[in-house]
Order: C-alpha cells, then structure tokens, then sequence
C-alpha cells in the first residue's frame, strides 16, 4: 500500500503569535501563555526535522491571531496545494497569507474561492479517499467546490458529519497508517470509518485523537498514558509534544502543520 498519506518530504509551520492570547475559542479557560506555547512549538518543529522532512517555518502574523494553525488554510496533496475559504471570518486572510508559500513550492495551485466554506480541520485524507466532515466551519458547499478541483487527480470525497459540539472532524480523529485511525469512540460510532482499523482513544483522553502520523513518528498531545500505550502495542513509534496552551484557543497537534510531498 502506498504510504502517501502518512509518510512527507516538506512541511509547513508558522511560529505563533503574541496575538494568540486573542485566538478563538469555544470555552474559554484561560488565555494561552506565549512562552510556554513557543516553547511547544519549537519541540513540534523539532520532531518534524527529525524525520529527514524539510519544515518551512513562516514568521509570526500578529494581525492573524489563529495564523499559528496553519493547516486550516490549505490542503497540500502531491499533485497540487488548495487554498481554502476558513469558516470564520477573521480568517480568510491567513489563506490568502499561505498562498504565495505554496506557489514557491508547488506548480499547481488552486483556491477555493465560495460561496461555501472549508477548513483543513475537517479533512482528513487516507490511502483510498478524502473525508470531509461537515461543521460549523465547513460546508457542503465548500466540500462541493473542493471535490470538483480534486477528482481530475483521481480524488474521491467522502462527506461525513462531524459530532455536535466538535469543532473539527480531525479534532476527533487521526490517521496512523493507510488503514488504521486513531478516533473517539463517539466519532466512531458514526460509522463514518467502517471498513479500516479503529483504536479508540481511553476514556476521558478524547483530547489526544488529534494526533499526526509523520514519517516514521506519531506525535501525541502529552498526558495521555493510556491511549499512548494503546497505539505503542499497535506497533507505532510515539512522540509527546506539550499541547497545552494550542488545546486553550480549540487547537491541536495536526492543526500546526501542513504536510505534504509535492510532486
């Protein structure tokens, strides 16, 4: 099986900003502490690199206070990069911040230009398909456009629903191999992944769902033993990353990079 899905030579990160303190968030619980948040940024960078993969690590945008997840503001595949149309108005103009960078490194770059809205939190592409989780950040329409820009490279969509109260589809899910994803049992129980390997996370550490599978790494939120050592005895090699300040403005692990192996 092709390992296109997990496996990445480039990719893109962007440092965060002072202005983060100011990210949206659906709870708030606190604002994020900025020098803690960087220090967890430059140990996420760190893992990347020690793959082999060259990461690209873009100057902070403090007009942008969410600029720091990069991954809602793309999807790279190997063919070509979309630029997507995020769901929440404050921001449309990190897109259009990520686009030139995209254009440096890919010869086809298409953008996703409305009336509907989609965000790469809500995409998650496997071996066989691209699923795309409908939310209040993503809609058919969005998913509409981005299925037609996909299928002349051969692309099929999937269009699933995120759970209620769920800010992105990834927020509950991973992918760990070209069969095997890490979910929510609630995320699960949708059936939206019949068909491949699920493991669940442990009770009460729905938070670590959002991990990312790069190269020969899986990289997981800190803090959570038990569905840790769940992925370990599925044979995959597991790296901790402090999360914790991202996880106070609805943000995760998968949610800080853009992945990809252009073509």
């Amino acid at each position: 099986m092709s390992q296109k899905s997990t496996h990445f030579t480039h990719a893109i990160s962007r440092s965060p900003s002072k202005s983060i303190v100011d990210g949206l968030r659906a709870v708030d619980v606190g604002a994020p502490d900025y020098d803690t948040f960087m220090g967890h940024h430059a140990d996420y960078v760190a893992a990347l690199r020690s793959t082999g993969a060259e990461v690209t690590v873009l100057p902070a945008l403090d007009e942008f206070p969410d600029s720091v997840f990069v991954e809602d503001a793309a999807l790279c595949l190997q063919e070509l990069a979309i630029v997507m149309r995020p769901g929440a108005p404050s921001r449309l103009g990190e897109a259009a911040a990520m686009k030139p960078t995209l254009e440096s490194l890919y010869s086809n770059v298409a953008q996703i230009t409305g009336p509907g809205f989609i965000e790469g939190g809500d995409i998650l592409v496997s071996e066989r398909e691209i699923l795309v989780g409908l939310s209040d950040r993503t809609t058919q329409l969005g998913v509409d456009e981005l299925a037609e820009i996909v299928a002349p490279f051969g692309y099929s969509v999937r269009v699933v629903q995120t759970p209620p109260g769920v800010l992105h589809f990834k927020t509950d899910c991973s992918l760990l191999d070209g069969n095997t994803i890490l979910s929510t049992p609630l995320l699960d129980a949708s059936g939206c992944f019949d068909g491949y390997d699920v493991i669940h996370t442990a009770e009460g550490e729905g938070a670590c769902a959002n991990s990312i599978r790069y190269n020969d790494l899986v990289l997981m939120p800190a803090g959570f033993p038990k569905t840790r050592k769940r992925v370990e005895e599925a044979g995959f090699n597991v790296k901790e990353i402090g999360n914790t300040e991202a996880a106070k403005v609805d943000g995760g692990l998968s949610c800080m990079s853009l992945r990809f192996s252009p073509s």
